[in-house]
């Protein structure tokens, strides 16, 4: 296992076409289609940068921003955006690509986290990530405070104990 990793190591990039047994009434992109595209990129991403098989942990956050309508041609890309001991967070970027009208439209957003799996089926350790552009390294703080949001929402952390957090509301 590499000591370190840059998050372009980890880009996933999977393009597709909007068929009409994946869309809605509004025959628009069925959002858990979606889900499942973002999850299989962040898998894959999670995978490159751990060398390791693993298991999607959480959904942190999806947005919809923008439909995606029928016969439309879908660009998921997903990047590490922090990797901590076992754990890593994927940020899910989902474009429209629109080659007839030279567009590209940013639809939607997600942030999965995965674990990495041993062969024992045990977490296995992850190697740390060296951000390098401007919204990498944005993404990479991001995470810290996310990370420490989830841990105290879900007991394991008290909210005295967050240091990410404090900063930021607290300025400490």
């Amino acid at each position: 296992m590499q000591k370190s990793k840059k998050p372009i190591d980890s880009l996933t990039v999977m393009t597709n076409i909007v068929l009409p047994n994946e869309t809605n009434s509004l025959r628009n992109l069925f959002g858990g289609e979606l889900l499942a595209r973002m999850d299989r990129a962040g898998a894959i991403s999670a995978t490159k940068h751990s060398e390791k098989r693993v298991v999607t942990a959480s959904v942190n956050h999806v947005s919809f921003d923008n439909p995606i309508p029928e016969g439309g041609i879908v660009v998921v890309e997903a990047k590490v955006s922090r990797a901590f001991s076992t754990s890593m967070e994927v940020y899910v970027d989902v474009w429209e690509d629109d080659p007839i009208n030279q567009r590209k439209i940013h639809t939607n957003s997600g942030i999965y986290t995965f674990v990495a799996i041993d062969e024992n089926g045990k977490p296995a350790k992850v190697p740390e990530l060296e951000p390098e552009t401007d919204l990498e390294i944005e993404r990479f703080a991001a995470a810290k405070r996310r990370k420490e949001l989830s841990l105290i929402l879900s007991g394991k952390m008290k909210p005295t104990d967050s240091i990410e957090l404090k900063k930021l509301f607290l300025g400490e």
